[in-house]
């Protein structure tokens, strides 16, 4: 009687453990991915992406108080203000009263809400490019990647608020 053959389990890949630092993996691809969207950003608008992103929350925020716009930020108060000044100074971002005496409230001109329009256009372009580039399917993965990373970092106590 013939005995049936029987193919060995596969072997199983090792799994593949971190080489490196994470942190500078991480610094190299932020300055790789925000050059592009810089340059196609900036060819378009005058603005780097991070004045557009700063545009955009004024924009879905305002009027808002400082502090709410650093917090939904992540950005320390003397960053926020240091990048509102040239905002400011362009016309694009006014700084009036708030809701009491001692605070203030940030928001656009029409001016500021015409060229987050105009640099949105540039975004979308950047962003098209980058998807093309590295696949819409990489792209969502690390996406979710990072949504997880962000959540899992929020969570520790060395975080700052």
């Amino acid at each position: 009687m013939a005995h049936p053959v029987i193919d060995p389990p596969a072997l199983a890949e090792p799994p593949k453990l971190p080489r490196g630092c994470s942190n500078l993996r991480l610094r190299q691809a932020d300055r790789l991915v925000s050059l592009h969207f810089d340059s196609v950003v900036q060819k378009a608008t005058g603005l780097k992406t991070s004045q557009y992103t700063l545009l955009s929350h004024i924009a879905a925020m305002g009027p808002v108080r400082p502090a709410d716009l650093a917090a939904a930020m992540a950005l320390q108060p003397s960053t926020l203000t240091r990048n509102l000044q040239p905002l400011m100074a362009q016309g694009w971002v006014q700084m009036g009263p708030g809701a009491d005496a001692r605070s203030r409230s940030i928001s656009l001109t029409d001016a500021g809400q015409a060229k987050r329009q105009k640099s949105q256009l540039a975004w979308k372009q950047a962003q098209l490019a980058f998807n093309q580039r590295m696949g819409t399917e990489r792209v969502a993965r690390l996406h979710a990647l990072l949504d997880e990373v962000i959540q899992l970092m929020a969570d520790t106590p060395e975080t700052p608020r």
